[in-house]
């Protein structure tokens, strides 16, 4: 009877195969733990820089550009529009407060002037017409009253002699009685003469009163009509220079059209532009400094303007101090702008490591000098030289602070001189 015989499943050739693969993947999983993250590189020390970390003052400064513009500057807008008639100064020039710069011409605004003119005159002569008519009417009024005056005073003389007799018994009752309506009538007109003479006096007042307030205001629209007139004639608000005019002979301008401007020259100021990263760390009263003509001048933040431009925004700086010589309008300052006080620090310099570390960590040197290693750190501020180092590295201590774009992942570096 024929047996079944099993096949071995794990025989010798089997064995040996399975363990040459697994031989194999351990060699190939060795070679690559041990060449990665642990692989090292040989690095001329002529082609890096080395640096030393110190510890020394720090102050957080941006580099920003700025314009040197007039302390203080008049803009000339066209007030009236009309036709540029004359000029009578060039761009340039040094001018006095109300000096003539260019005449326009306005036909309308001229005829305006002639009509008021005349509507005021006009005026004038009705009101002092009016005036004079009063003054007949009063005059009348008065010399009425000196009648009733006269006749009332006749009527009482008449009425007291009539009643002095009338009691004694030497006069009548009806010659008495007349006396005495005599006396009552007069006594009334002359009530009423006073009462009409202190209203004609009133009434006069008050007619004399609005014909003033009226003429006083057409004169006041007069007066402002001459002014926009006279305003044709473009003259200097201040003593200053004339700069950026735009008016040529025959030019029609209108209403609200800017000229040019005056500036003054009393002082400069620098228009700073900084990046709007900045603007919640950007006050008044922070400081600046820039070199001009081998020497440092500084300057102080007065004004800031808030509205973001082009992700941009700016700030007005004045001198501090001594007014740099030979500065002029429109130069450019490279200006360090400190965003904080001077302090104690440990700094690196800056360098190209920073582009591939994001500043997390440092080739540091070791103390014989002959390899440097990887060592993480933490930078805080930044100055256009300095970071500040917060964590990893002390005083003394020797970094590679050049680029590190060929170093890939290279752990260790062995410097060869």
């Amino acid at each position: 009877m024929d047996r079944k015989i099993e096949k071995k499943t794990w025989n010798s050739k089997r064995i040996l195969t399975i363990a040459g693969i697994t031989g194999i993947i351990l060699l190939v999983g060795g070679s690559i733990y041990f060449t990665s993250g642990k692989s090292k590189l040989d690095v001329d020390t002529e082609r890096i820089t080395v640096s030393t970390i110190t510890k020394g003052p720090f102050q957080e400064f941006i580099p920003v550009n700025g314009v040197v513009y007039p302390l203080t500057t008049i803009f000339l807008d066209a007030t009236e529009g009309g036709v540029v008639e004359e000029r009578y100064v060039d761009d340039g020039a040094m001018l006095k407060k109300g000096d003539p710069i260019l005449k326009l011409s306005n036909v309308d605004e001229e005829l305006n002037l002639a009509t008021q003119e005349s509507q005021v005159f006009a005026e004038q002569t009705q009101m002092q017409i009016s005036h004079n008519n009063a003054q007949q009417n009063t005059i009348t009024k008065l010399n009425t009253m000196a009648d009733v005056d006269n006749a009332f005073k006749e009527a009482e003389r008449v009425y007291k002699l009539n009643k002095s007799l009338y009691e004694q018994k030497a006069l009548g009752l009806q010659d008495y009685q007349s006396a005495k309506n005599m006396y009552d009538y007069q006594l009334s007109r002359k009530r009423l003469a006073i009462q009409i003479l202190k209203q004609d006096t009133t009434l006069v007042k008050q007619q004399d009163d609005q014909a003033k307030e009226h003429y006083s205001q057409m004169k006041a629209a007069l007066a402002l009509m001459r002014k926009k007139v006279g305003s044709l004639t473009l003259r200097s608000p201040i003593d200053g220079q004339l700069t950026s005019l735009d008016a040529e002979v025959g030019q029609n301008k209108k209403q609200g059209d800017r000229f040019g401007q005056i500036d003054v020259q009393s002082g400069y100021k620098a228009r700073v532009d900084i990046d709007e990263h900045y603007l919640s760390r950007i006050y008044t009263g922070l400081k600046g400094d820039f070199q001009f003509a081998d020497k440092t001048y500084n300057l102080i933040i007065k004004k800031v303007f808030t509205t973001v431009t082009a992700g941009r925004f700016q700030v007005d700086m004045q001198f501090v101090g001594t007014l740099p010589k030979g500065i002029r309008k429109g130069q450019t300052l490279q200006v360090r702008l400190a965003l904080s006080d001077e302090t104690q620090a440990v700094l690196v310099p800056k360098g190209g490591f920073y582009q591939q570390t994001g500043g997390n960590w440092i080739f540091k040197v070791s103390e014989d000098g002959k390899r440097a290693y990887k060592v993480d750190i933490q930078l805080g501020r930044q100055s256009p030289d300095y970071y500040v180092v917060t964590q990893g590295l002390n005083p003394g201590d020797k970094v590679i602070t050049s680029s590190y774009e060929t170093y890939g992942d290279i752990q260790e570096l062995i410097l060869k001189k």
